[in-house]
């Protein structure tokens, strides 16, 4: 990052995603963060509030950083919409893209979703680095896989999804963070 600072901005619908920003914020250099908070500007949408030692907020819905590492969740297969949005908007930068998916465990599912979310981003930027890792649903969502596997004519795949949901519990888990900061530190060393 040649001494520059940078910027972590995130989209968290249910936290996972701000956990990952967190672990980010951890494996970059002190003192060189220059914004850490929501696409959105507000605290990540878990209520927590990001502010943070050493990364200020500024006004601007674009952080103005060289540097931005940009953390989403995924829905339907790609980053959320606000995220799309901010990645839409950013010109000549070095972007590191990491996210969220409730579905998953599969690398190649997980790189699909990249893919689909890099289509958004304009070709003067460059993606220094990507990560994606599976991330805990809402109790909600297993309760109407249950109600779902209640019906006579379910889904076929309704064990898997309940199975996938009970796996995606633990997660994003240490080794997940673990891998992400070794991304991290490896795209700054560049």
């Amino acid at each position: 990052m040649s001494g520059k600072g940078y910027s972590i901005v995130f989209s968290s619908r249910t936290g996972n995603t701000a956990e990952l920003a967190e672990a980010v914020r951890e494996a970059l250099p002190e003192g060189t963060c220059e914004y850490f908070g929501s696409v959105n500007g507000d605290d990540g949408g878990d209520g927590r509030g990001y502010a943070g030692a050493g990364c200020g907020r500024t006004s601007s819905a674009i952080p103005a950083s060289e540097t931005l590492f940009v953390g989403f969740w995924t829905n339907q297969g790609v980053a959320d919409q606000a995220t799309q949005k901010l990645l839409g908007q950013l010109r000549n930068r070095k972007i590191f893209l990491f996210g969220t998916a409730g579905f998953g465990g599969s690398e190649a599912y997980f790189q699909a979703i990249l893919d689909k979310t890099k289509a958004f981003i304009d070709d003067s930027n460059t993606v220094i680095g990507t990560y994606m890792c599976q991330g805990k649903m809402p109790l909600s969502v297993r309760e109407r896989y249950m109600k779902m596997k209640e019906q006579p004519d379910h889904m076929p795949n309704i064990d898997a999804m309940i199975e996938n949901f009970d796996k995606a519990l633990s997660h994003p888990d240490a080794a997940d963070l673990k891998k992400l900061t070794n991304l991290v530190s490896e795209a700054i060393e560049q």
